[in-house]
């Protein structure tokens, strides 16, 4: 069974109960685009406790505000699911995130609390028909994104759609209605009463999307990137190229190489690519033919923890991150680099972003890969021979045995053979040892 197949036997089940049932939201503006939907959502005028009733297998999501999650049959290991809400109308948002009340009511009632038009549409998926009080089919056959009635007030509601807005509009390749974006503009500055990890979300799903430079324009087109931001809004009026000969700002710069990423980048590496640079603002300089920024890379590191702390994410995506940007300019040196190093940064395991980064800025800049696939032609070369990353020659253990007083002094005699073994000057467990003795006689 598919999806699709277990989101209609849903609704027929609810039907056959007495209820009404359609599929609701995305999914549904998702095939008039021609588009299969990810995900199949249910809105019915049965109350949760109904739709607990009516199938065996449920969770209750969000059942103060009438969402029950259905359990199909496991596919691949894991169970079909498909969330079925009762129509409602909202009450009053009071804190810009969340509505204070919700009444179960109708199809119409459920539609015009939604947020924009194209995502306010229902489908009957049994007798094949449209079910549309909004406009939304009309506003996609124009590519208009449009809130649904009053937008300042589908703002105030919640202010996350301030950046769902964006996001939508260029995903879909809509133009933003003129109301819509007047409000947009206007209420910009709102946003951070939203959470920190709401706000994530948005920005993960707009920097995965292949629209992804699109959907940064317009965050900057409609004032929402200084907010969610600012260190990259500084970007604007840093300069780029010579200074007799110009080629744009860092922020022009930026989306170049943004663009340059292939469509199915991760997370990681696509917010990396748009923080690369953004320790250039805070170390330019400039000798009397060229501008400097010297350090730039590890001012980066720096502010990219910091702004990947504020959103929250995941230790292992801010840690990913952080060496994205600090390392984005280590290979260009790499067909004259020492083997040890080039070795060490190659084993590490977001090696294949950095490549990819690597490469982004280098064509987004009009300069050659040939660093690159060096770099790529090496990895290949190393990890096929097995000597990209083998097992140490000695260990802390071999140093004790070898009668070594314990210390600091062991990092850096281990630190000194890994090169050697890296730099294949140092090939066999007896050649470490008599390194090791060498260095630890002349530490005496």
């Amino acid at each position: 069974m598919t999806e699709r197949e277990f989101a209609t036997d849903v609704v027929r089940r609810l039907r056959e109960a007495g209820f009404e049932a359609l599929w609701a939201g995305g999914c549904v503006r998702d095939q008039l685009l021609g588009m299969e939907p990810h995900d199949f959502d249910v809105a019915t005028d049965a109350r949760p406790e109904q739709v607990q009733k009516v199938f065996r297998r449920t969770i209750a999501v969000g059942e103060s505000f009438g969402v029950i999650e259905v359990l199909g049959p496991r596919i691949d290991g894991e169970h079909l699911k498909v969330q079925v809400a009762t129509f409602r109308a909202d009450g009053e948002y009071v804190d810009g995130r969340r509505p204070s009340s919700v009444t179960f009511g109708s199809a119409r009632e459920d539609a015009l609390r939604r947020d924009f038009t194209i995502n306010g549409m229902f489908f009957d998926p049994l007798d094949i028909r449209l079910i549309d009080f909004v406009g939304g089919k009309t506003d996609l056959e124009a590519r208009v994104l449009r809130a649904i009635g009053d937008p300042r007030a589908r703002f105030n509601e919640d202010k996350l759609r301030l950046l769902r807005a964006v996001r939508f509009a260029a995903r879909f390749e809509l133009d933003i209605e003129p109301a819509t974006a007047a409000a947009l503009h206007e209420m910009a500055a709102e946003l951070p009463v939203v959470s920190a990890e709401r706000i994530a979300v948005e920005i993960r799903k707009m920097l995965t999307d292949r629209h992804r430079v699109r959907g940064l324009r317009l965050l900057d087109d409609v004032g929402l990137l200084p907010v969610i931001l600012p260190e990259v809004a500084r970007m604007h009026g840093v300069p780029q190229g010579l200074p007799a000969a110009p080629t744009g700002d860092l922020w022009d710069h930026t989306l170049a190489v943004v663009e340059k990423l292939p469509a199915d980048t991760s997370f990681p590496l696509a917010f990396a690519t748009l923080l690369h640079d953004v320790g250039k603002p805070t170390t330019i300089g400039r000798t009397p033919d060229r501008y400097t920024f010297h350090g730039h890379e590890h001012a980066g590191r720096q502010i990219a923890e910091k702004i990947t702390e504020r959103l929250k994410l995941s230790t292992a995506e801010r840690e990913q991150i952080a060496w994205l940007v600090e390392k984005h300019q280590y290979l260009s040196e790499a067909p004259v680099m020492r083997k040890s190093r080039l070795k060490t940064v190659l084993a590490h395991a977001g090696i294949a972003d950095l490549l990819a980064l690597h490469r982004a800025d280098a064509v987004g800049s009009g300069r050659l890969v040939a660093h690159v696939e060096f770099a790529e032609q090496k990895l290949r070369e190393w990890t096929e021979s097995g000597e990209l990353d083998p097992p140490p020659l000695l260990t802390g253990e071999d140093l004790k045995a070898m009668k070594i007083p314990q210390g600091p002094a062991y990092k850096r005699i281990l630190d000194l053979v890994r090169e050697g073994q890296l730099d294949g000057t140092v090939t066999t467990a007896e050649q470490a040892r008599e390194m090791v003795k060498q260095l630890f006689n002349e530490t005496m």
